[in-house]
């Protein structure tokens, strides 16, 4: 009688040990979702700060821009750009200010700087979503096998169990591996269409430097 009085006090330990475990599950899970969402709005708009909406804004700013470089205004091309936070407009910015190394090393230091100051925040800023989607299955995967040992460990204890509760039990712990992948398939898709925007706005500063640097040199050389 004793042994089995010490039998049920350890199986609801167990119970109470598994129960916390998928509680924190979901929990865990919930956070990552919040994190994610943060990350992508965060992301999403320091892509749009950065980048022209279309090639005509772009243009446009290119044309200003050049007027002023052939009349050797090189503080109003700096004033022009000096608040505008877009990735090509602060390039021409940079450009401007450090015209007295001279064309070359202006041209290395545009490419190094976009690369480092711009691009890379970017790219982490993904990887940091990568991560949540890479994440998220498994936290969900781990609260299943979790929630799976705890309905195997009540039916390896119990004389008797309702088939019925145990059905409940294994769909509860299924949840947590359908909640992480419904984090992270949206994610995967906006992680996508963010990769395309990045992909953009390096193709349009590409262009823009294209066009910029031949009218930074010819006024340099005049």
């Amino acid at each position: 009688m004793l042994l089995f009085a010490q039998a049920e006090s350890s199986a609801d330990v167990q119970d109470q040990i598994f129960d916390l475990v998928g509680n924190s599950i979901y929990g865990i899970l919930a956070l990552l979702s919040l994190w994610g969402l943060y990350l992508v709005v965060v992301t999403w708009r320091r892509v749009g700060a950065k980048r022209f909406k279309h090639e005509k804004q772009l243009n446009e700013f290119l044309a200003v821009v050049e007027e002023q470089l052939l009349e050797k205004d090189f503080e109003g091309v700096a004033e022009i750009c000096d608040r505008d936070k877009r990735a090509m407009a602060q390039l021409v910015y940079l450009a401007v200010l450090n015209r007295a190394l001279g064309y070359i090393q202006v041209r290395q230091l545009l490419a190094d700087r976009f690369r480092r100051d711009i691009l890379a925040d970017l790219e982490n800023r993904c990887s940091l979503i990568n991560t949540v989607v890479k994440s998220a299955p498994m936290v969900g995967l781990f609260g299943t096998v979790i929630g799976m040992m705890g309905a195997f460990g009540k039916l390896a204890t119990a004389d008797q169990v309702d088939p019925a509760i145990l059905a409940g039990n294994i769909m509860v712990a299924l949840i947590t591996t359908a909640s992480g992948l419904a984090i992270a398939i949206p994610l995967t898709i906006v992680l996508a269409l963010i990769n395309i925007r990045i992909r953009k706005m390096e193709d349009m500063v590409g262009a823009g430097l294209t066009r910029f640097l031949p009218a930074l040199k010819h006024s340099l050389d005049d």
